[in-house]
């Protein structure tokens, strides 16, 4: 599962058999005990789903991608070589 960053304990991260659209999955937390987010990146930043990730971090975790948007559609087209 491709780790593409951390930011303030938020994990921002593929995992091996996603599908597009263009996603990135962001955690908080380890083990039974991670809140987890899915992002779309494409065709723009939308959050998909939230499984307890706290407003804050929501609001963190959609900056950080928008920040790194680019980056993050260069990380996928190279990982899953599309």
């Amino acid at each position: 599962m491709p780790l593409l960053f951390i930011f303030f304990g938020l994990r921002f991260q593929f995992y091996s058999n996603d599908h597009e659209p263009i996603h990135v999955h962001v955690v908080a937390g380890k083990g039974k005990s991670a809140h987890k987010a899915k992002f779309n990146v494409m065709p723009e930043v939308r959050l998909v789903e939230n499984d307890g990730l706290k407003p804050n971090e929501l609001k963190m975790a959609e900056m950080v991608i928008e920040e790194n948007r680019e980056i993050i559609i260069q990380q996928w087209h190279t990982f899953f070589g599309k």
